[in-house]
Formats: structure tokens, sequence, C-alpha cells
């Protein structure tokens, strides 16, 4: 009963918040899903990152093994689902990098705060870096067939998480007021994000439901197993494997739906990924919290 109390207590936020967001639109209230992504992406996030890892008391070759751990998983994730696209006759383009990549900003990142607090949000952060460079290479080069280091480079995201690395080594501490500073506008980053995630899917169409949901599961069940195989291999403390294996979980992200559109993928199928995947997560993601914790 404790571990169930204890589960819900970290869920029901993410969930509810991401409700609040689906409610808001469908009472038709204006919401700029652009302008809070951008002020999100290019000023809350790097900020929640950077203080995060300057603060982390994470010795820093854990988090080198975990960002090989998460490494590992994801070259695992892609390669078994590569495997389940084919089998299937899908679009490669389609189905492949929604189903490899999740919603590690959105949803994980919150889920490793309220789990294992701080030190957790550290694991959590290494883990969507990780996802993040991915996504933006491979992942764009599965949708469009051309990769984009240079984006990824430019994302604040990824310097954030350079810079904070380095001063994490260095031992190096920002003056108390620019740490204020960033840590109040970090502290923006996780609930913008969750209300957007719940925006984003009540405006998304979606058809072929009974493949999506089918898909969710499949790509849950492989994303857990390369997880825990990597951070067995690793030999990652409990924590950090924790943090990887609900990263790694997590549902579609919207964003393969805007990646889909702009690169000439199906959006709709993603889409139904999003919506399911989103979906099952509610169940999903509390029940994997409760086997980890």
């Amino acid at each position: 009963m404790n571990i169930a109390l204890t589960v819900l207590n970290i869920a029901a936020p993410v969930f509810l918040l991401a409700a609040i967001g689906f409610v808001w639109v469908k009472l038709g209230f204006e919401y700029r899903v652009a302008f809070v992504t951008r002020m999100a992406m290019t000023l809350a996030v790097p900020c929640l990152i950077f203080v995060a890892l300057m603060r982390t008391d994470i010795p820093p070759e854990a988090l080198a093994a975990l960002s090989l751990a998460s490494l590992s998983a994801y070259i695992l994730v892609i390669a078994s689902l590569f495997v389940v696209v084919r089998v299937l006759r899908l679009d490669i383009p389609t189905f492949l990098a929604p189903l490899s990549f999740g919603n590690t900003g959105n949803l994980g990142l919150p889920l490793a705060l309220f789990a294992f607090g701080e030190a957790g949000l550290g694991y959590a952060v290494v883990v969507f870096a990780v996802m993040m460079i991915l996504s933006f290479t491979i992942g764009v080069w599965i949708v469009s067939g051309g990769g984009s280091l240079t984006r990824v480079i430019r994302e604040p995201s990824a310097g954030a998480t350079l810079l904070g690395a380095l001063f994490l080594w260095q031992g190096w501490e920002t003056p108390a007021f620019l740490t204020n500073t960033l840590d109040l506008i970090g502290q923006m980053a996780i609930p913008m994000m969750l209300i957007t995630l719940g925006v984003a899917i009540a405006r998304l169409s979606t058809r072929a439901m009974g493949q999506a949901i089918a898909l969710s599961i499949v790509k849950l069940v492989v994303c857990v197993a390369a997880a825990a195989a990597a951070a067995t291999i690793f030999a990652l403390e409990p924590v950090a494997a924790a943090v990887l294996i609900v990263q790694v979980a997590t549902p579609v992200a919207v964003t393969s739906y805007l990646l889909a559109e702009k690169y000439g993928a199906d959006p709709q199928p993603v889409a139904g990924l999003v919506v399911a995947s989103s979906l099952l997560s509610v169940v999903a993601l509390p029940l994997i919290l409760a086997f980890v914790i």
C-alpha cells in the first residue's frame, strides 16, 4: 500500500498537469504552443539542465557510465524496432524514429525529479541529452534521409548540457544571485512542458488506433528490456538504472509528429502513436516506477 501511494504521489502531478493542458484546449481557450515551446526549449529547459548538473553530487564517472549505457540502450532499441518495422512491412521513415525516441523531456525529467529528487534529475538530464543528440542526427536521418549534427550544436539544451558537465567536472559554481535566477527560470520548464504536452495531444487528429496501441505496447516492452540490459551491462547503481529505464520507456514525443510533418513522412500514424503511447504510459510508467523504486 505504501509503494502504491508513493507511486501515485510521483506520477499523479505529471499526468494532472498534462490533463490541465488537455482540458484547457477542449474548453476553447487560446494556447500558443509554438511560443511556449520556444520559451521552454530556448530558455527554461537549458537553465534547468545547467543548474541540475552544476548542483548534482553525482560523481562524474557515474554520469559517464550512464552516458554509455544510454547510448547502448538506444542502439538496442533502434535495432530491435527496425526488425519489428521491417517484419510488419511498415514505412521505416514514418514509424522507426517515433517508436525509438521517447518523451524524455516533457515526461522523463519531471518523473525523475519527483521519484528520485535532484540526483534523479541529474541522471535524467544525461539520458535526455543523449536522446536529443541521437534524435536530431539518426532520428532526422531516418525520417528525411539526412541527419543534422549542426542543429544539435545550435540547440540551447546541448550547450547547457556541455556547460553544466564542465562545471560539474571542475567543481565550479556560479555566483549565488545568478544561480538563483537560473534556478527560478528553470522551475518554469516542467509545468510548461507538461501542460503543453496535454495541449498538443488534445489538438492531434488520429486514425488506425488499433495498430497504434499494438505498436505502443511493443515499443514499451522493447525499451524496458533494452534499458534494463544496458543498466546491467554497465553495472549502474540503482537510482541511475531506474532513471534510465523510466526515461527510455517514455511514450512517443509530440516532436516526432512535428518532424514527420516537416520532412514528408505520414504524420497521421505518428499522431496515433503519440496518443496511444501517452495513454498507455498513464498505466505503464507508474507500474515501472513501482518495480524500480
